[in-house]
């Protein structure tokens, strides 16, 4: 049970499930009209705190720097959407939809905030805002928090092909060509040319050779291709719209307004 004197301590410090598991931030806490005791805490959920879900403060109780609470994460997050009034007040048909939903008895509930002795009997589900105190009251303002998120936004692939191109080289390439050579009868050579019969037919064959171009391929790698990422930062300017709590002294018998 959370007393009146540690709301302070409540308000805006973080919400927890009974696993451990962060379910928000505390907002405001209601009190009951006839108790006048918390009742009721507000929670911001959300990625940047813009859903409010109610949960029974009764069984809550204060753990160091945070709020604990009986109920699971997804349990609080699925509460019924209410409206709280321009007074800080929940409506009897509200807090009844909010005390179905958790399981807590109506009748129960409607019992436990009667006070002996009183002349009326207070129906819970009017409680206000925890904002109030005995002679003070906490201005809150909502801030805006940015934050980002990774999501994707394209995808690279590396693909090889083939593709044939013509390539020209020049190259020397050699033949044989026949000469016909005469030389003079000398006495050099003399015994060799009178070596054969004095006059016959004969025939001296020359085989002749040539080089013509051959052209064959071979596979060599050249370079190594991979895919990598770099990652750039850019400034963005993200706009959004908060409210701000302003309070205004009333003075009666007098004109003016004084407001903070």
């Amino acid at each position: 049970m959370i007393t009146r004197e540690q709301i302070p301590t409540v308000l805006d410090h973080a919400v927890y499930d009974t696993d451990g598991n962060k379910i928000g931030d505390a907002k405001h806490v209601f009190l009951d009209e006839v108790t006048r005791e918390p009742e009721w805490v507000s929670v911001r959920t959300g990625l940047f705190g813009t859903s409010e879900s109610f949960v029974p403060i009764s069984e809550a109780s204060l753990v160091e720097d945070h709020l604990e609470v009986p109920y699971s994460k997804d349990t609080v997050k699925d509460a019924p959407n209410v409206d709280v009034d321009a007074g800080g007040h929940l409506s009897e048909d509200e807090e009844h939809r909010l005390y179905e939903y958790y399981g807590v008895d109506w009748d129960t509930a409607w019992q436990e905030t009667v006070q002996p002795g009183a002349g009326d009997v207070a129906q819970p589900g009017t409680g206000d805002v925890s904002g109030y105190a005995e002679d003070a009251m906490t201005r809150s303002e909502e801030r805006m928090r940015v934050g980002v998120e990774r999501h994707e936004v394209g995808r690279a692939r590396l693909r090889k092909y083939v593709v044939t191109e013509e390539v020209q080289q020049t190259v020397p390439v050699r033949h044989e060509e026949v000469r016909i050579e005469r030389e003079p009868i000398t006495d050099a050579n003399r015994e060799d040319a009178l070596a054969g019969p004095d006059i016959s037919e004969a025939e001296h064959e020359v085989t002749l050779h040539a080089e013509r171009p051959v052209v064959e391929t071979e596979v060599e790698p050249v370079e190594r291709v991979r895919l990598s990422t770099d990652e750039r930062t850019e400034e963005e300017t993200v706009a959004g719209t908060v409210r701000k709590e302003r309070i205004a002294a009333e003075l009666e018998g007098e004109e003016d307004e004084r407001r903070q």
